[in-house]
């Protein structure tokens, strides 16, 4: 019996990206695809709670939830698919999720949900601004996809995958997440009845980790697997907090 494969994003379910990543996963199991019905980068790991959610089906097994990518998981999972699915793959995104990105990343969200409801789960993001190689993170997707269906992954573990906007990747680095410094992150302007207004953003000054950090693997041509852990508790910090005398 072939394995259920839930595909989502932050990108939308009309990206480039998710379409490229669906096509080679057909090749290791039966897809369903349910994504945002738009664009719904940066929305972290947001549930919405306050309004009902509409879906749509646009294509055999491909949905649109005019939710975030949260959402599509929770909603595919308990809603939509008639069988629990044996893998969440959340992609392929359009720009790098590295260093700090994961804690915004609704890219990473997605597979974070998933691996919150007990499904093996990854994310795969393709660094770049230009040059688009959706087919070389799709097929590496795809050959981390049957490995993942044979052997799982440890419990309460997702992985975090980036893939250089390269066409000569070197091949791919097990990496722990490094720190992104940022430049200015504010940029204010004024519109045209006067009005300031403000854009967030700001450009990488430079990022930190060392050795066998995410951005050094992209930085070297080679594929980034970060495992994440939902434990988010620094144990390295429990003496410290003993030692406090409140």
């Amino acid at each position: 019996m072939k394995k259920i494969i839930l595909v989502s994003n932050d990108d939308g379910i009309h990206s480039e990206g998710i379409k490229a990543l669906a096509r080679a996963l057909k090749r290791v199991g039966d897809v369903f695809v349910v994504a945002p019905d738009r664009e719904r980068s940066a929305a972290s790991h947001s549930l919405t709670l306050h309004r009902p959610l509409r879906v749509e089906k646009i294509g055999i097994n491909s949905y649109a939830v005019d939710g975030t990518p949260t959402d599509c998981i929770n909603i595919a999972v308990n809603g939509i698919l008639k069988k629990r699915p044996d893998l969440v793959v959340s992609g392929i995104n359009k720009g790098g999720n590295l260093g700090d990105d994961v804690t915004y990343s609704g890219t990473v969200s997605a597979a974070m949900e998933g691996t919150l409801l007990g499904i093996p789960s990854f994310a795969i993001s393709l660094v770049s601004r230009e040059n688009f190689y959706f087919n070389i993170a799709a097929k590496f997707a795809a050959r981390l996809a049957r490995h993942i269906l044979k052997k799982g992954l440890p419990k309460d573990t997702l992985l975090n995958v980036n893939v250089p906007g390269s066409a000569n990747v070197k091949g791919y680095k097990a990496t722990k997440q490094g720190k992104r410094i940022y430049g200015d992150a504010i940029v204010e302007k004024v519109d045209p009845r006067g009005k300031k207004y403000y854009w967030i953003g700001g450009d990488m000054l430079r990022w930190e980790g060392g050795k066998d950090t995410d951005f050094e693997a992209i930085a070297n041509n080679f594929i980034s697997i970060t495992p994440i852990h939902l434990d988010m508790t620094n144990y390295v910090s429990f003496k410290e907090l003993h030692n406090w005398k409140l």
